[in-house]
């Protein structure tokens, strides 16, 4: 019987039946998801389970490793099998030129040719005697093969590295104000974003913490990366909360912490670059409700015009959609020239931050005997990154956001506020030499002056293959996993509460001047306000909780038998029929409608 049943159910049309999935398919699916389209995006376009596209995924090294060795059936010529030390070294030119590409650094074939020759090189070296017949010639032919291989259709190489076209530049800022002009765009319409990479936890190269974690084995927390995209209007009077992409969705930092809630719109790959997918879910969920509720709060007709460049993870086709956001692409080549967030925006943002996150180790010292400098940059972790970041996107200020719109629209920037970039610079720098000697880690300008350059500087062939490794680690590694929220107590709450107000007391103490210590105290009240709405709404609710169960009979069988033994003289039922409240749970007043003293429960 139960033959017949599975036989009648493999019949059926019902049946499921098992998908036979090509390598070419699975390798369609891996570079779907290398680009950083979501896991569900891909099952949906596949018309496969999630679960499979993740188990597709997780094994990449081998389904690659097999398709890079196998013939294809339609070859008619058999070609020798490329050694372990090519197809390492491919992996990490892979890597290599996709950094090139997001930090916009022209391409050449010999620059290219070079650099494999350079990785094949060091590769080769590490594994030692094993590899030491192994050659490689980085031929054109290589390279033709390399590119099909490796999907570099979208890598723009020429026959030599190509400059910053000057004419283009001079041209472009005529054609924009025309444009501006025709359709009407105010200085307050007009905005523009620009991606930059930030290692976030970089010392200079003279530190004892540097050389320290030089000599330590695995991955390094200085080449840490990760890519910030800031931006902001013409007239410097709203910036836009930044993009943050990181390569890891979850990490440990940001367990108990709310994604939506950071003051950075959160998003991850492996690679932590903006990619296509990354950046139209930025531009149509973030970027147009944010813009659209700016224009109403301040009376603006919602119409927008971003100006963008032409780096690989911009999308080509976002012009005039949606009607009320125009999107104009600067001509290639011209980022450097042209583009405002490059004048002068993003490196003032990494100064500030570099100057924040040492004031930062200098306070966590000087507060805590115990604290060492050390022990600070070892628990200095992605959150904290997170939260320096959003105060030093706030110190860029609303003179500087203006200023640098200079070379693309002239007429937009107020020539009498001023704008002093050498000045700045000259400040902050001094600034940091002060901190680093009160950190007794002796270090001048020069030092600083190379560790905010760093962040633009392409990775070596050792930190390719420390990357590639790491990432290999943490595909293994990653799993989605629902992690604890955090919450509010109302003991916790309560203790905060105090602690305010014994601070507010010790300045009453000491301040001779009533109506600043008043002033004070009320702008601490005003500002812990939400904190006091969300303990009274817990307050309520934990009381109102405890009368239902106060005013509930225990149990449904007690109340039966008072229904079903009436008595003439209704007496009052017995206070074993209900749980028992205590006073050490809720206190409350509650008055009679006979009688106006309060009852005490």
């Amino acid at each position: 019987m139960v033959g017949e049943k599975r036989k009648a159910s493999s019949e059926s049309g019902s049946a499921k039946k098992r998908q036979a999935i090509s390598f070419e398919t699975k390798v369609a699916i891996i570079k779907n998801l290398d680009t950083g389209e979501k896991m569900v995006s891909v099952a949906r376009a596949y018309n496969l389970n999630r679960s499979t596209v993740g188990t597709i995924y997780k094994q990449k090294d081998r389904i690659m490793e097999h398709v890079k060795g196998a013939v294809p059936m339609q070859s008619t010529i058999i070609s020798k099998r490329r050694g372990k030390i090519i197809e390492e070294m491919e992996k990490l030119l892979t890597i290599w030129l996709e950094d090139q590409q997001q930090r916009r650094i022209p391409l050449s074939l010999m620059l290219i040719q070079e650099k494999a020759k350079s990785i094949f090189a060091d590769v080769k070296a590490k594994a030692g005697e094993s590899a030491a017949e192994e050659t490689f010639s980085a031929s054109h032919g290589w390279f033709s093969r390399f590119k099909k291989r490796a999907n570099l259709h979208h890598v723009s190489v020429s026959g030599e590295a190509a400059s910053a076209d000057k004419e283009a530049a001079e041209r472009f800022p005529q054609v924009l104000k025309e444009i501006i002009e025709e359709s009407g765009y105010s200085v307050k319409q007009i905005f523009n974003v620009d991606e930059t990479g930030l290692f976030w936890k970089k010392m200079p190269e003279k530190t004892y913490i540097n050389r320290e974690e030089k000599t330590m084995p695995g991955y390094k927390a200085a080449k840490d990366r990760l890519t910030l995209m800031v931006g902001a209007n013409a007239e410097g009077s709203y910036k836009l909360k930044p993009l943050l992409v990181y390569r890891a969705a979850n990490p440990r930092a940001l367990e108990n912490v709310t994604k939506s809630s950071l003051p950075v719109i959160w998003m991850s790959n492996m690679k932590a670059w903006v990619t296509l997918a990354i950046f139209e879910d930025w531009f149509f969920h973030h970027f147009i409700p944010e813009v659209k509720l700016y224009c109403r709060e301040n009376g603006i007709p919602f119409k927008i015009l971003l100006v963008l460049d032409n780096a690989p993870g911009h999308p080509p086709h976002l012009d005039d959609f949606p009607p009320n956001v125009k999107v104009v692409y600067l001509p290639p080549n011209t980022t450097s020239l042209l583009q405002p967030m490059d004048q002068g925006v993003i490196a003032n943002f990494k100064k500030y931050y570099t100057r924040r996150t040492y004031r930062m180790a200098l306070k966590a010292v000087d507060s805590d005997p115990e604290m060492t400098l050390r022990s600070y940059w070892k628990a200095y972790n992605i959150f904290n990154c997170v939260k320096n970041i959003d105060a030093s996107w706030r110190e860029v200020t609303e003179v500087n956001l203006n200023a640098v719109w200079r070379p693309l629209c002239p007429q937009f920037v107020n020539d009498f506020r001023g704008f002093d970039q050498e000045s700045i610079n000259k400040e902050i720098l001094s600034t940091l030499v002060g901190l680093s000697d009160k950190l007794e880690l002796d270090l001048q300008e020069e030092d600083f002056e190379e560790l905010l350059e760093s962040h633009g500087e392409e990775m070596s062939n050792q930190d390719l293959m420390e990357l590639e490794a790491q990432q290999r680690v943490e595909e293994e590694e990653e799993e989605e996993t629902p992690v604890p929220m955090k919450k509010f107590e109302m003991k916790l709450l309560a203790e905060g509460f105090s602690l305010i107000d014994k601070a507010i007391a010790l300045f009453e103490q000491q301040d001779p001047n009533i109506e600043r210590c008043t002033k004070v105290a009320n702008q601490l009240n005003d500002a812990i306000q939400c904190y006091r709405i969300i303990y009274d709404e817990k307050k309520k609710k934990t009381v109102q909780s405890l009368l239902d169960r106060f005013f509930r009979p225990v149990s449904s069988k007690s109340s039966k038998e008072d229904t079903h033994q009436p008595s003439s003289s209704s007496p009052r039922p017995s206070t074993s029929s209900y749980i028992e409240v205590t006073e050490e749970e809720v206190t409350f007043e509650a008055h009679s409608s006979n009688d106006d003293d309060p009852l005490m429960i």
